[in-house]
């Protein structure tokens, strides 16, 4: 297969969920019509406020939620339909998760080893209790954690050490894609770089591909190939992170670029923040849709919009 060949493409997908009886029933579009596509050996950031529908579509992709509309290739193969029972042990094999909480994501009652090697043994890929356990120590020692740890539980490990078996969890499977749903968010600021660098240094020992959510637009440019801003429901704005960050388009993307901090305390004080409010978007006439602005750079405005906001 292709070095750049396409590992995930998601066309149109759509998340919805109904909430309330009768009368007061209404539709949450978590997810509204979203495409991109993610090769081989990238990371592709999506970033977002809270609640603009990032989680959603990486639940949506390995399967948790059935999604309302749309499709979800992986590998080339389409996995967001019904599946047999040999395709669905490949997607569960090749696309894995590494969740935001690493305390809330293991089994208090199962030792690091039952956890890490779950997978294994569920779906009979080890032949023996000592072919699993050497797995699961090469694994842990991948993480940077030592071989004693495996009979431990995770009560007994700290934040950052919790979410490096999470990722260890993930890996023994030597899955194709990896979704990283804010693996920092929840750690302390001293434990998340170096999450981040442990991250970054297997996607380029093992070729990893891997599809990280996140909030924090910093983090995002410092561990991204190529960025994807969603708002609402939609992806509003996509680009390579130098010139996403030089030239943001849309008002949002500028909005959160504003909030990022500058470590310059007389800087800090005297500079502005920008506002985004979604109601300076006129759309009752001129629907929005997605341009293309060169570069693999793309923004979704209207017709008349676009003038205005593209420099």
């Amino acid at each position: 297969m292709s070095e750049h060949a396409t590992v995930l493409d998601v066309r149109g997908l759509k998340q919805h969920f109904t909430s309330g009886f009768g009368k007061t029933k209404t539709v949450v579009k978590a997810v509204d019509g979203i495409d991109f596509s993610i090769k081989r050996g990238q990371t592709f950031g999506l970033v977002g406020e809270s609640g603009c529908g990032k989680t959603t579509t990486g639940r949506t992709i390995i399967r948790l939620y059935k999604p309302t509309d749309g499709e979800v290739y992986f590998n080339g193969d389409l996995i967001s339909g019904k599946l047999s029972k040999e395709e669905r042990l490949k997607v569960t094999q090749g696309i894995q998760m590494v969740f935001q909480d690493p305390i809330s994501s293991l089994n208090p009652r199962m030792t690091v080893k039952e956890i890490i090697g779950e997978g294994l043994v569920i779906n009979k890929l080890v032949k023996n209790d000592a072919e699993l356990t050497q797995r699961v120590v090469d694994i842990i020692r991948l993480v940077g954690l030592q071989e004693d740890h495996i009979t431990r539980y995770p009560h007994e490990f700290s934040g950052g050490q919790r979410q490096r078996i999470g990722i260890a969890r993930v890996l023994i499977s030597n899955p194709s894609l990896i979704i990283a749903d804010e693996p920092i968010s929840a750690l302390d600021v001293s434990i998340q770089a170096q999450v981040l660098n442990l991250l970054n240094g297997l996607k380029k020992q093992l070729g990893l591909t891997i599809l990280f959510i996140a909030h924090d637009l910093s983090v995002v440019k410092y561990f991204s190939d190529y960025v994807a801003v969603m708002y609402n429901g939609k992806i509003v704005e996509s680009g390579y992170p130098a010139t996403l960050y030089a030239n943001p388009v849309h008002p949002y993307t500028r909005a959160l670029l504003s909030a990022i901090p500058i470590p310059d305390p007389a800087y800090e004080k005297g500079r502005g923040y920008v506002t985004y409010d979604p109601s300076v978007h006129d759309y009752t006439n001129d629907e929005p849709v997605m341009h293309d602005l060169g570069g693999e750079h793309f923004v979704y405005l209207s017709e008349s919009e676009l003038g205005k906001y593209v420099k």
